[in-house]
C-alpha cells in the first residue's frame, strides 16, 4: 500500500520546498539558503505538516508571514506559498516592485487565473524583475490533513463554508454557488494530490448533491483536457489506486445532528470538546507552581502552554481512540516505568559531570573523551528526555481533560445519551438531570436535551415541553438553538425514521478500582468506568453500505458519478458490483472526531480496506451549538 494522502502533501510541501525539484536523497550537500513567504492558509496547511526543525533541514532560514513588514534580504531565493487572492497578489507585486529577494518562486495553493498572472507579470516588467521571477506553479494544495486518514478544508475563514453559512435561510443563490465553488475547489486538490479520480456517490435534494455535482464537472472537464490534465502520466504512476479507483461518499451534515452534540468518552474526541484543540495543537491554562495557594491568596496568574500531538508521539498514535479511563491508566504506567528509569539518568549525568546542567548542553558534549561509558550515556540520554517530554505532556493534557469530567459530570451524560441514541432503557428522568445543579454547565444540558429532541421518536407534548424549556432556562441555558433544530425536525423527512444509531449501549465497570491505587496521578474517585461497545454512527453505516454494496432503502437511490464516464449518465445504479477496498467519507457542513474515531473502528475490523475522512470544516459541541443558536434567532 502506497503512502497516505498526508504524506503525499507532505512529500509535495517538500519538493516545493527544493524549488519543486524532487528532494535530493543524499543529505550530505548543504541545501541552498532560503526564505519561505507564507499566507495563513499557508502557514495552516504546512504547521501540521512540518515542525521547524524539518524547515530548517529543508534550507528554510526565516519563515514570515506575507502580509507583515519584510526586510529586503536582496541576495537570496524567496519560496511564496499563499492562495491567489488579490490583496496577495498585490502584496507580491510590491515585494517585486521593492526588489526585496534574489529571485522568486510563487506557489499558489490552489489555481490562480489567467488575469492575475498577468497583473503579476504586468508588476515584474514595470519593476524591471522578470529575470527574478523564476517559476510560478499551481500547487493544488488547498486543504488541511491532520491524520494519515482525515483532512479539513480549511480553518481561515471557515465560517464562509460552515454549517450556519450553508443552511441559514435567507441564503442567495448566489452565496450557495460561491459555498460550494469553494468546497469543490478543496475537494478538487484534495484528489489530484492523492492522484485518483474516484467515484462519487451522494444523497439526493441538499448540499452534498450540489457539490458532487460541481466536482463531477470539475474532474470531467480536466480528464477531458488531456494536454493538461493533472490526473495522467508521472503523477498517477504513483497512485496506490492501480487497480481499483475510491470511493467517494459526501454525506451532508443536515442527515446526523445528534452526534456532533453528543458527548463523548474516547481520548481524542474529548481533548477537542473540552479543551482548546485546533490543527492537530492543544492549548491550555495551566497555573504557576502545583502546590495550592494558600486559602485566601490571590489565584496565581495562568500561563498558555501549547503542546503539539503529533504522529511522531507513539503514546498518542496508540491511544487517540481509547476510552479515557485506559488513557488515564496507560498514562500512569509509562511515569512508573519512567520513573524507574530516571534513576538511570541521574546516575548517567553524574557519569558526564552534567548535574544541574540543562538538556542543551547536554546534546552538545563532544566526543573527544569517547569511552564505552560516555558513548552509551550519550546515545541514551536524548531519547528518555523525549520520553519524558511526552509523559509530562499526556499528564497535563490528561489531567486538564479529567478536571473537566469531574466537574461537569461528563461521564454521566454520555452514558445516558448512549442510551437516548440507542433506545435503551433510561434508568433516571432528563428533568433530574436537567436540574441537577452540580450536573454540568448550561450548555451540556442543552446538548442533552438536543440530542433527546432529535433522538426522540414522537416529539414530546407540548406541556411536557413546556416543562423542559422551564428547567432548562431556569439552569442558565439558551434555547435559541432548540427553535432552529425544531424547524429542522419539522423541515427533514428524516423525522418520520429517526436515524438509527446502532444498539450502542455502555458497560458500567463499576467504578474505577484498579486505577485507585495510591500512587497514582490520577483521583477518579466517583468517575464511571464505562467501556465502548462498537457501534456504527450514521455516517459510518452509509459508507458501509455503499463501499460493500449492500442494498438498503437509506442508500439505494445516492446518486452514481464517473467522472471517467465520456456521456455523463444520470444513474443510480453502480456499474461496479464489486466492493470497495478504498473509501472517502466526506461530510459538507462539517464534522468532528467522534464519526472519524467511528470509522477508524470500523475499518479496523475491515482487513484491507482503508477509509479516510474529511469534513468542510472541524468542530466540537460548543462551537456548533452556536451556530445553531444563531440559525434559531434568524
Amino acid at each position: 500500500m502506497a503512502a497516505s494522502v498526508r504524506e503525499k502533501q507532505a512529500a509535495a510541501l517538500k519538493r516545493m520546498l527544493n524549488f519543486n525539484a524532487p528532494p535530493l536523497k543524499n543529505t550530505a550537500a548543504e541545501p541552498v539558503w532560503k526564505v519561505l513567504i507564507y499566507d495563513r492558509f499557508g502557514q495552516d496547511i504546512i504547521s501540521p505538516l512540518l515542525a521547524v526543525k524539518e524547515l530548517r533541514d529543508m534550507g528554510i532560514t526565516l519563515h514570515l508571514l506575507l502580509h507583515s513588514d519584510r526586510d529586503p534580504i536582496p541576495d537570496v531565493p524567496a519560496i511564496y506559498f499563499v492562495m491567489p487572492t488579490e490583496e496577495n497578489i498585490d502584496r507580491i507585486c510590491q515585494d517585486l516592485r521593492n526588489q526585496l529577494y534574489e529571485s522568486y518562486y510563487l506557489n499558489f495553493i490552489s489555481a490562480i487565473s489567467r488575469s492575475k498572472l498577468e497583473d503579476i507579470a504586468s508588476a515584474a516588467l514595470s519593476a524591471n524583475a522578470v529575470t527574478q521571477v523564476t517559476k510560478v506553479f499551481d500547487q493544488y494544495l488547498n486543504f488541511i490533513t491532520l491524520e494519515d486518514d482525515m483532512f479539513i478544508l480549511c480553518n481561515q475563514n471557515k465560517e464562509l463554508i460552515s454549517y450556519h453559512a450553508i443552511n441559514k435561510p435567507d441564503i442567495m443563490d448566489t452565496e450557495m454557488e460561491a459555498i460550494m465553488d469553494t468546497i469543490v475547489d478543496s475537494l478538487f486538490c484534495f484528489f489530484v494530490t492523492l492522484g485518483a479520480v474516484p467515484i462519487i456517490r451522494c444523497p439526493r435534494g441538499n448540499a452534498a448533491e450540489m457539490v458532487a455535482v460541481k466536482l463531477d464537472k470539475k474532474l470531467r472537464e480536466n480528464l477531458r483536457d488531456a494536454r493538461n490534465s493533472l490526473f495522467t502520466g508521472d503523477n498517477m504512476g504513483a497512485g496506490q489506486f492501480s487497480f481499483q479507483r475510491p470511493l467517494f461518499v459526501l454525506a451532508d451534515r443536515n442527515l446526523d445532528l445528534a452526534t456532533p452534540l453528543h458527548h463523548t468518552w474516547t481520548y481524542q474526541a474529548l481533548i477537542h470538546d473540552v479543551l482548546d484543540f485546533h490543527l492537530n495543537r492543544v492549548s491550555m491554562d495551566e497555573s504557576v507552581g502545583s502546590e495550592a495557594s494558600p486559602s485566601g491568596a490571590r489565584p496565581k496568574k495562568k500561563n498558555k502552554k501549547s503542546y503539539d500531538l503529533t504522529a511522531a508521539d507513539k503514546f498518542w498514535q496508540k491511544h487517540k481512540g481509547s476510552p479515557f479511563p485506559e488513557v488515564a491508566e496507560s498514562v500512569q504506567e509509562e511515569l512508573d516505568t519512567y520513573r524507574a528509569q530516571e534513576d538511570e539518568v541521574k546516575r548517567l549525568k553524574s557519569i558526564m559531570g552534567l548535574e544541574g546542567e540543562d538538556e542543551g548542553a547536554i546534546s552538545s558534549i563532544s566526543m573527544s573523551d569517547n569511552t564505552a561509558k560516555l558513548t552509551s550515556a550519550v546515545s541514551s540520554l536524548p531519547e528518555l528526555l523525549e520520553k519524558k517530554r511526552l509523559i509530562d505532556l499526556h499528564t497535563n493534557v490528561a489531567t486538564a481533560v479529567l478536571d473537566h469530567i469531574k466537574s461537569r459530570k461528563l461521564d454521566v451524560y454520555f452514558e445516558y445519551e448512549e442510551k437516548l441514541m440507542s433506545k435503551s432503557t433510561l434508568d433516571k428522568s432528563l428533568l433530574d438531570i436537567i436540574s441537577d445543579p452540580d450536573a454540568g454547565t448550561p450548555e451540556d444540558k442543552m446538548r442533552l436535551f438536543l440530542i433527546f429532541y432529535i433522538t426522540a421518536l414522537q416529539a414530546p407534548s407540548e406541556t411536557d415541553l413546556d416543562q423542559y424549556k422551564k428547567a432548562l432556562l431556569e439552569t442558565g441555558c439558551d434555547l435559541s438553538s432548540l427553535n432552529y433544530i425544531k424547524q429542522w425536525k419539522a423541515f427533514t423527512k428524516i423525522a418520520a425514521t429517526p436515524s438509527n444509531y446502532g444498539n450502542s449501549g455502555v458497560k458500567p465497570m463499576g467504578l474505577f478500582s484498579r486505577v485507585m491505587n495510591s500512587g497514582s496521578q490520577f483521583v477518579m474517585e466517583g468517575v464511571k468506568h464505562l467501556v465502548l461497545k462498537q457501534h456504527n454512527l450514521p455516517v459510518t453505516r452509509i459508507l458501509d453500505n455503499l463501499m460493500e454494496m449492500k442494498s438498503n432503502p437509506e442508500t439505494d437511490d445516492y446518486r452514481y458519478f464517473d467522472p471517467k464516464m465520456l456521456r455523463g449518465s444520470e444513474s443510480s445504479t453502480p456499474r461496479n458490483k464489486n466492493p470497495f477496498q478504498e473509501a472517502i467519507v466526506f461530510v459538507v457542513g462539517g464534522g468532528n472526531y467522534i464519526e472519524y474515531q467511528n470509522l477508524v473502528d470500523y475499518t479496523k475490523a475491515k482487513p484491507g480496506k482503508r477509509v479516510l475522512y474529511g469534513c468542510s470544516e472541524l468542530f466540537n459541541a460548543g462551537q456548533f451549538i452556536k451556530q445553531l443558536s444563531s440559525l434559531g434567532q434568524k
